[in-house]
């Protein structure tokens, strides 16, 4: 460290190659070769410094080769001195004393005398020109590294199916040529058995549909890919649907048919670009031009062929583009799709496993089966219609959830940055289709984002690219156990039982009661394995995307909208949106030092993971709470899965131990502030859609409920809530049963109302819960309690106390209902004129609520008639303003998140965020925690509801809209001083 007297300085690394090559000497360098000898004097004019120096400075003519400095936490060793002058005769001696020392012929701190032309505008010259070579030679690296990631993510986007049905068609030859199928998983060796069989039958359509004068409706599109991979994404397809979507084994043909012909349309055009840009780069080495080809078809070749040669793929994609046909409809989808489903439920067979007696035959069914049942349209209605649907069978569930590692996921995250976002279909993915709003076919929302001048959606756009840089990572040591939990079988922290319930037995007895709760419980214990069986093929996925990714160095997620403007990574299964499982898997690639201030955030994170009450005491509490439990933290990230695991108590225990993890290698290191950390930590509103409505309304009350306020420990609202509705149901009880229907029902509920009971519902309601969902919410937490066993009972318990629970958030939240009730009505009088809601964000995002009455599309295909349901043209009022007020709530928090991100891009720092938790590295918590508190009040000192009234007066001048509601006169700058506001 420098002094006023002395420097005392960690040397940097200085290197001599073995051959050096000698620069031209550089200006004013030309000092360094004149062999003069003189003797130092005149000690009294200079001051000693003292720095441990191993670099070789040989005296050597040609002048000294410069090499780079190589640890940038030098950077300042040149910068501070300041050298008084000393007379010229004296080099030599001087250089003689610096061979010596450079050589190391003494180890110790010498002191030295600095020469005279040593000055501090040479040293930084020298700097400079260091610096200067290794910024080059790192960009040089960085570079190369890049173009190769780049190369691997364009083969990722373009070549993965090519690549799997290159795979198929290996193994294909191997079984012929070795006489024996090879020893493959078991739903893998199913598609293979598949493959064959479905590519010859698709060359034989193709080639039939080539001959015929009468030609099918598909028949243009089905020739437009080789049969090969045609046959591998119908395979993929259907089995990927199987995972994700099936209902008791079933997929409906309309969602299979019209998700097989995106996937064939998709691969289409990135298999035409190919052979187009392999075309022309085949012309331009032979020469060969077609002198027929019309100027427009001369000057595209050009410029692809152009830029092609400069490897600027995205402007090559842009032009290729708009030389493509038009998109296919969804009746186009739909048939091809249809005929795809057809030849494999005539080609796939399944055979169970070969049984020992010879006189029975080998069993072989077909696989797929196309039939017709009735399912309900929606989970949890009563309506039910009949459906055409392709029925699998049992032996493809059977082995269906270990089988993600097999299949290809769509939309992988990214080996490089993005594209940035300049347009609704400009940016995300290199190749792959990317729209910057997920719309799901809304076409006024469409129209509404494609016609926003790009100025007007700069910071939406730059938001995106900001969370789509981020760079993440796989934590390999949670990965692991995570895996060992897994292949043990799972069913602890979170994990799914990989074992099905037993279905009961039928009894012996006659007796129409028992048999009917027999039925009962078999259709419960079904209900529960196919549960078991959907989660634990999401599980699959998750880790089978964990395992591709472990050994990067690192990946990112293109990000875009939900219609509202909330941000989501396009990849569906493993991200930072998803379960406690991903979130514990995945970490920031950069690391950052833990520093003081870190260290303490570390700590009250992992109080707030481990949650049960600790998230709600004060810092100083959630800190204590830490350091009360160190042994068993230690004990849990040395030894997670024989030790204590304390870490399984957490209510998110696999973020939990990621913690312990990071606090333990912190606490047992020397230097715990230097510790690096990759962890993300959060900061997470308190009961977010609230704390918007009390800005929005001003109210005090509200405001410090939500802790807007500062305060010694946070506000819990929802144990505010939870002690109303407590008192609620305890004087229920006390009623007479005969007056009261609820009395009966308040007496079996009066020892179970706590505040998670209530939890998701207060979250919720401000989002537009009905009371329907507000039911199902709390029926799930009765059901996971246990207390209450009888189905029925169950059900009327579940109704009583989500009335209960709504009354006592009308109570408790007034001001908020106003403006609900405003937004709603605004809404209603809208609708009534058949028009859509409409709005512009405060980041100029234009939002376009797309609920409409469907029209039936019917289209006839070769496995049925299929009803498509289209966008109609008159608006559904009801559901219009029902979903108004938490569109437009969600539209700001989107907002809110979005300015903090671009924010925090500017400090500096790594940003993440999941709608309301902003997450970012430990060592930076409190400088986000400002900036989110300052963008919050910047978008609360905007007049949001004047400005929304305004828009909807200018939009429909005929309409009359209700004033403006009421509001308090609470003081928004407290946010800036509340520590609970986020926490």
């Amino acid at each position: 460290m420098a002094s006023t007297t002395t420097f005392s300085i960690q040397h940097p690394t200085w290197t001599t190659s073995k051959h050096p090559k000698f620069h031209k000497p550089y200006k004013n360098l030309h000092f360094l070769s004149n062999p003069t000898s003189h003797s130092l004097s005149n000690p009294s004019s200079i001051y000693s410094s003292s720095f441990p120096l191993s670099p070789k400075f040989p005296l050597l003519n040609p002048p000294l080769p410069f090499h780079p400095l190589h640890d940038s936490s030098h950077d300042r060793l040149l910068e501070d001195f300041e050298i008084p002058t000393i007379c010229s005769h004296q080099k030599l001696e001087t250089l003689i004393k610096f061979d010596q020392i450079m050589h190391g012929e003494s180890s110790k701190k010498v002191f030295i005398q600095d020469p005279p032309w040593i000055s501090a505008h040479f040293w930084k010259g020298m700097y400079k020109l260091a610096n200067k070579k290794v910024k080059v030679e790192f960009k040089d690296i960085e570079k190369r590294k890049y173009n190769l990631l780049r190369r691997r993510q364009i083969r990722e986007e373009t070549e993965a199916w090519e690549r799997m049905a290159d795979e198929y068609r290996g193994l294909v030859r191997e079984m012929c040529e070795r006489k024996l199928a090879p020893n493959l998983p078991y739903v893998k060796g199913l598609l293979l058995g598949w493959f064959e069989p479905l590519k010859e039958a698709i060359e034989k359509e193709q080639k039939m549909e080539k001959s015929k004068k009468q030609k099918s409706a598909f028949s243009p599109n089905i020739e437009l890919l080789p049969a090969d991979k045609m046959a591998v994404i119908v395979m993929h397809k259907m089995m990927g649907l199987l995972m994700v979507g099936h209902e008791d084994g079933c997929v409906r043909v309309v969602q299979a048919a019209v998700q097989i012909g995106m996937a064939i349309e998709q691969e289409v055009r990135i298999h035409n670009f190919l052979e187009k840009t392999k075309n022309y780069q085949r012309k331009k080495t032979m020469h060969e031009v077609q002198e027929t080809m019309d100027k427009e078809k001369e000057v595209l070749r050009k410029r692809v062929n152009s830029l092609i040669r400069r490897k600027r793929l995205m402007e090559v994609q842009n032009l290729v583009k708009q030389d493509e046909t038009k998109p296919w409809s969804r009746g186009t989808q739909a048939k091809l799709g249809s005929r795809l489903i057809e030849l494999l439920t005539e080609t796939a067979y399944v055979q169970p496993p070969v049984n020992q007696s010879e006189d029975i035959p080998p069993d072989v069914r077909p696989a797929f089966r196309h039939i017709f049942k009735t399912l309900t349209k929606n989970p949890g209605q009563k309506i039910v219609k009949k459906y055409g649907v392709i029925e699998c069978d049992p032996l493809i569930l059977t082995g269906l959830d270990g089988t993600a590692k097999h299949m290809l996921i769509p939309y992988f995250p990214m080996l490089v940055p993005p594209k940035k976002w300049k347009g609704y279909d400009k940016g995300g993915h290199l190749f792959l289709p990317s729209y910057v709003m997920r719309t799901h076919g809304s076409r006024q929302q469409q129209v509404a984002v494609r016609s926003v001048p790009g100025k007007q959606m700069q910071k939406v756009f730059e938001a995106l690219d900001t969370l789509g840089n981020t760079k993440w990572r796989v934590n390999r040591r949670l990965l692991d156990v995570v895996e060992r939990i897994w292949t043990s079988g799972g069913n602890i922290a979170g994990l799914v039982d990989r074992e099905d319930i037993p279905i009961p037995e039928k009894p012996s007895s006659d007796d129409l009661t028992e048999i009917q709760k027999w039925k009962w419980s078999v259709r419960k214990a079904k209900k529960i394995n196919q549960e078991r069986h959907s989660q634990r093929c999401d599980t699959e996925l998750k880790l089978s995307v964990a395992r591709k990714l472990k050994d990067e160095e690192g990946f990112y997620y293109p990000h875009n909208l939900d219609f509202r403007g909330r941000a989501y990574p396009m990849h569906p299964h493993l991200t930072h949106l998803s379960s406690d499982l991903c979130r514990g898997v995945l970490e920031f690639e950069e690391g950052r030092p833990l520093g003081k201030s870190g260290l303490c955030w570390l700590k009250i994170h992992l109080a707030n993971l481990y949650s049960g009450g600790v998230e709600k005491l004060s810092h100083d509490g959630r800190l204590a709470f830490v350091e009360n439990h160190l042994s068993e933290i230690f004990d849990s990230a040395k030894n997670p899965v024989n030790g204590k695991r304390w870490w399984l108590k957490a209510e998110d225990p696999f973020q939990c131990l990621a913690a312990c993890i990071n606090l333990s290698e912190a606490l047992n290191s020397a230097s715990p502030h230097t510790v690096i950390s990759h962890l993300p930590i959060h900061q997470d509103g308190s009961c977010n859609g609230l704390q918007h409505y009390a800005a929005l309304g001003r109210d005090t009350l509200e405001a410090a409920a939500v802790n807007l306020v500062a305060a010694e420990k946070p506000s819990d609202v929802y144990s505010e809530i939870a002690v109303r509705v407590h008192e609620i149901i305890r004087r229920d009880s006390n009623k007479d049963p005969a007056t009261n229907p609820h009395a009966l029902l308040a007496k079996i509920l009066v020892d179970q109302v706590d505040r998670k009971l209530v939890k998701q519902t207060v979250m919720t309601s401000v989002y537009g819960v009905t009371y329907v969902g507000a039911r199902e919410q709390i029926k799930r937490r009765l059901e996971e309690k246990g207390h209450i066993t009888d189905d029925r009972l169950l059900f009327s318990a579940a109704c009583y106390t989500a009335k209960v629970t709504l009354t006592a958030l009308g109570e408790l939240f007034q001001a908020a209902r106003d403006i609900m009730s405003w937004l709603g009505d605004c809404a209603k009088i809208i609708a009534s004129e058949d028009q859509p809601v409409q709005w512009t964000t405060p980041l100029g995002l234009p939002v376009v609520q797309p609920y409409y009455k469907t029209e039936r599309h019917l289209i006839k295909t070769s496995l049925q008639i299929l009803a498509l349901q289209r966008e109609g043209s008159s608006v559904q009022v009801r559901k219009q303003r029902t979903a108004f007020p938490p569109n437009f709530v969600h539209s700001l928090d989107g907002s809110h998140m979005m300015m903090t991100a671009v924010a925090c891009r500017d400090a500096g720092l790594c940003f993440a965020g999941v709608h309301d938790s902003f997450w970012t590295h430990a060592t930076d918590v409190d400088l986000m925690n400002r900036i989110l508190r300052e963008k919050f009040v910047e978008l609360y000192n905007m007049p949001i509801l004047e400005n929304l009234l305004e828009d909807f007066q200018t939009s429909y001048p005929t309409l009359q809209f209700p004033p403006l509601p009421e509001r308090g006169n609470f003081d928004l700058q407290k946010v800036l001083r509340s520590p609970y506001f986020f926490n």
